[in-house]
């Protein structure tokens, strides 16, 4: 499947981020012994951040895509479906917005779960580059743009190049787990050469 050349588009301020790539040491990255409590939770379930998070009206930036009293979790815990370095980090989550927002930073070669679940997906770039697949196209990504995911539609997420690349993603907080795809699922996608040569599974 083929997409339309993209224009080129401005980077962010490196005065305001000083580096697109976490800096390396074991507050920038989930390490194999993370904790089951850093694992993601149950949908719908709380990961015990409302408490921290209401504390403060402000938490600041830091440099590497990090964000101050922001946990780094692991994204998914490890043999639950397939994925590969990808961490992901909740920076909003409070009954009255009944939504979660979370970052997400697939390392470059990394991919995310192929998944569909009854809940959409808002979704908005911040850094690096990627490939995502939404349905049966896939949209060449860069920092900006922005991704709805439906609900019942198959998707993945990919890094692009040797730079991590990170997004932005909205979700409900009650919300349904995530399908994998069957066999069967695979093989209708499949016979698209594009999407077979993308997916990772």
């Amino acid at each position: 499947m083929t997409t339309k050349p993209r224009q080129a588009m401005p980077s962010l301020d490196p005065a305001r981020v000083q580096n697109a790539s976490p800096a390396s040491g074991p507050r920038d990255r989930a390490s194999p012994g993370t904790s089951s409590a850093a694992l993601e939770a149950t949908p719908g379930q709380s990961t015990g951040r409302d408490e921290n998070m209401a504390e403060s009206t402000h938490r600041q930036a830091l440099p590497g895509f990090r964000w101050d009293a922001v946990e780094l979790l692991a994204y998914k815990p490890e043999g639950a479906a397939p994925f590969k370095d990808i961490t992901r980090q909740l920076l909003f989550r409070t009954e009255g917005l009944a939504c979660e927002l979370r970052y997400f930073e697939v390392a470059a070669g990394g991919h995310s779960t192929l998944e569909r679940h009854e809940h959409e997906h808002a979704v908005m770039v911040l850094n690096g580059s990627g490939r995502c697949l939404v349905g049966d196209r896939i949209h060449d990504l860069q920092p900006f743009d922005l991704v709805t995911i439906p609900a019942m539609t198959w998707h993945q997420f990919r890094a692009s190049g040797s730079a991590p690349f990170g997004f932005l993603c909205m979700v409900n907080v009650e919300r349904d787990r995530p399908q994998l795809p069957d066999e069967s699922a695979l093989n209708a996608l499949r016979l698209d050469a594009d999407i077979a040569d993308f997916i990772r599974a």
